[in-house]
């Protein structure tokens, strides 16, 4: 066991002129994740630090923060692992700190919305089942592992100087959502993505990419995106699948 020293983000703006950061000295014993380091300093140090959490197991995405330099999740993210003496956490970025590591998601979720996050099966069909062979159901394999922690969001650069930018996570989910043969909307979701805040305004500097928990090529789903829309804009008639 060893005492580190977690330099944590600490701000309220119903009290706080500005934000600032505060040490806690935390002993840190053998699998110790940063998560288990803040619930420790909330429940012996100081009860007032906020932060949120939920599954601890890396599926539900809701302990997404900045950790020495880069986003993680919090619950997996092992303090040896970080090979420092010290612990820096901070808020994920371009989304409002509600209290201390706890941020308001709503513009994050209200841009997921714009993308309409579920399947649009077109004329019904009545009692007819919508069947998915196993070639087309790969398609999704990795897109569907995105678990919305947002860490792709806050990493983007893009976000800090374009409020309307759709970011990565929705964008991944409109190319999930396109590839999937059991959707009928593909022209739709191709306008809703298609624009200065959409797929066009990624710079593919690969951020989103480099935090992804899940090893999500966002990136790559968003030029999949760009490139049928291309397609689509030099052939009118062009229905292949990318």
């Amino acid at each position: 066991m060893s005492d580190v020293t977690f330099k944590v983000f600490r701000y309220d703006p119903e009290t706080d002129d500005r934000s600032r950061f505060e040490e806690f000295t935390v002993r840190v014993s053998n699998g110790m994740t940063v998560l288990d380091g803040l619930y420790h300093i909330q429940e012996h140090l100081d009860g007032s630090l906020a932060f949120r959490s939920s599954c601890r197991a890396g599926v539900c995405g809701s302990c997404a923060m900045h950790i020495n330099g880069t986003y993680r999740l919090a619950c997996e993210t092992q303090i040896s692992a970080l090979n420092s003496n010290t612990v820096r956490v901070r808020p994920m970025a371009h989304l409002p700190v509600l209290k201390d590591l706890f941020v308001d998601m709503e513009p994050f979720w209200e841009k997921y919305k714009q993308i309409k996050p579920y399947l649009i099966p077109g004329k019904d069909p009545g009692e007819m089942e919508r069947f998915q062979t196993q070639d087309d159901r790969a398609h999704l394999d990795v897109i569907i592992d995105c678990i919305l922690c947002a860490a792709c969001y806050a990493s983007c650069t893009v976000n800090n100087y374009d409020e309307e930018y759709l970011g990565p996570a929705a964008l991944l989910k409109a190319q999930r959502f396109f590839s999937d043969s059991r959707d009928s909307a593909r022209d739709q979701r191709m306008e809703l993505v298609d624009g200065e805040h959409g797929v066009w305004r990624c710079h593919t500097i690969f951020n989103c990419q480099q935090v992804c928990p899940k090893d999500i090529d966002i990136t790559g789903s968003i030029a999949i995106m760009k490139r049928h829309l291309m397609a689509r804009r030099l052939s009118p008639s062009f229905k292949k699948e990318l």
